[in-house]
């Protein structure tokens, strides 16, 4: 039964766990263990693959003991968002506090499933930026959203997931079966990045402070349901999944789980300094476009510094704007390598922002930036690590590499919304050894079976470079629907570029 606004539903103020507290617990005595040997220092593993990122995430929900804090900007239904609550269901009934907050945008049409969620005496759902009608449809909670347009377009960006106060996981995957290699008709191609030592203490405030801020409203005051509806939906969840247990990805993850030849879940741990990085809050409520220095952008600029020698842009949406473009200029005519890694035309799920970047793609190769654009369907079945998940793909990956020895990973792109509307998080780590490992992630990306090196002729024409059924072509056309024409075209109107 749906609420109103004004539903009267306790909200009460969440506290971080002590350090003791954490370190009691079997995940935060694996972190000290695997720390030991790096005093001060935090560990990095970056999580390419979409299978080995969901099963990781059901493995943190089975060993914590304490609690399990997750923010997304997206839940999905599918696969992998069932097993996902069915896990988290499992691990609130032997007493492990759950706490999800979803950015309100995100939880159209799942209201009485999450108010379900919500009445279990472990488990708590809120919502980030809500409204309270037009919340059964997305088209509802568009029309809902134009009287409060200013506000109702910013959105909670964030993902992350966090267990024991020990590990944590942030990047770009939001809860759906497309970041986790298991939709039909296509897959992103995701990163995260998992942490642990000193950088999940800040990460876990980020959490807390959004969980605690006025933005974030418990479910029941838009969605009611009664106090047992947790029952009935434990039930329907294990129905389901026995019904599922022996679906193609299901069996797939049990094999990964079984084949030890493949390596562990998750790889090599790089060790260094780790700062964690957020937007404040309160940022979707704040008016006008905020000051660069108040956001998080503005901080990452200061604190990764400018580059010296190279410089890695992997963002699925990259709309650098004028001043960006200016700046990646000027780094590239000073002798920066300046390499851009995004999504083609045909493989961009919004072509409507592929139009802003379509207007600084030429003066940005006049100066000597690469361009690589990933490609909708691969021509290669060996993704090296490259988590394709499927022969459609669109890129999703939000990482950063500056000079060899500085990475960042996180939630925002390479967009005006990602600086001055949403509100984002992210880890900077100063660290040769994850550098590295990404250079060698986004190579086997850029390559010709994967991917469009744009070039420029010498009469100034752009052109796309890549191999078709091995062999090499340079296409003259930018590959690409009429539909994706269309909106490409829409988002070159220069007052849009803002926005996007």
């Amino acid at each position: 039964m749906l609420g109103c606004a004004g539903t009267s539903v306790p909200r009460e103020h969440g506290a971080l766990l002590s350090v003791a507290e954490s370190e009691a617990t079997w995940l935060g005595q694996w972190a000290q263990m695997s720390a030991s040997a790096h005093p001060g220092k935090s560990g990095f593993a970056l999580l390419s693959s979409g299978q080995d990122a969901f099963s990781l995430r059901l493995l943190l929900s089975e060993q914590a003991d304490r609690r399990l804090d997750i923010q997304t900007y997206l839940l999905g239904d599918g696969l992998t968002t069932r097993m996902l609550l069915h896990r988290l269901m499992a691990a609130a009934d032997r007493g492990v506090e759950v706490r999800l907050l979803i950015d309100d945008l995100g939880a159209v049409g799942k209201g009485p499933e999450l108010a379900a969620l919500d009445t279990h005496p472990n488990i708590q759902v809120r919502v980030y930026n809500a409204l309270s009608i037009g919340r059964g449809t997305l088209a509802g909670r568009v029309l809902a959203s134009v009287p409060q347009a200013g506000r109702q377009h910013r959105r909670m960006h964030n993902k992350l997931w966090i267990a024991d106060g020990a590990l944590a996981i942030v990047g770009g995957r939001n809860l759906g079966d497309e970041y986790y290699s298991a939709s039909k008709p296509r897959n992103f191609t995701d990163l995260d990045l998992l942490t642990l030592g000193p950088v999940v203490e800040p990460l876990t405030r980020s959490f807390h402070l959004y969980w605690n801020h006025g933005l974030a409203q418990p479910i029941g005051r838009y969605h009611r349901a009664d106090e047992e509806a947790w029952r009935e939906l434990r039930s329907s969840l294990a129905e389901w999944f026995e019904a599922n247990a022996d679906s193609s990805y299901f069996v797939d993850l049990r094999q990964r789980y079984a084949d030890v030849e493949q390596g562990p879940l998750v790889g090599r741990l790089h060790w260094g300094e780790g700062i964690a990085l957020w937007d404040p809050p309160g940022k979707p409520a704040w008016p006008g476009r905020p000051a660069l220095d108040r956001t998080m952008a503005g901080e990452l600029l200061e604190r990764a510094e400018e580059p010296s020698e190279r410089l890695l842009i992997v963002s699925a949406y990259f709309v650098p704007g004028a001043h960006g473009t200016q700046r990646l200029r000027q780094w590239a005519e000073a002798g920066v390598e300046v390499e851009v890694f995004t999504n083609s035309l045909e493989a961009t799920d919004v072509p409507l922002v592929h139009g802003g970047y379509q207007t600084r793609r030429r003066a940005l190769l006049e100066s000597g930036v690469a361009l690589y654009e990933m490609r909708a369907e691969s021509e290669s079945n060996d993704d090296k690590g490259f988590s394709v998940g499927s022969s459609a793909s669109s890129l999703h990956i939000k990482a950063l590499v500056i000079d060899n020895d500085r990475v960042f990973v996180g939630s925002p792109n390479v967009d005006p919304r990602s600086v001055w509307w949403n509100t984002e998080v992210g880890v900077l780590a100063a660290s040769p050894g994850l550098a590295a490992e990404l250079h060698e992630l986004a190579e086997v990306g850029e390559s010709p079976e994967l991917s469009y090196r744009v070039g420029r002729s010498a009469s100034g024409q752009l052109y796309w470079q890549t191999v078709q059924q091995g062999e090499p072509v340079r296409l003259g056309r930018e590959p690409g629907s009429l539909w994706q024409r269309l909106g490409a075209l829409l988002g070159r109107i220069t007052w849009l570029e803002p926005l996007l």
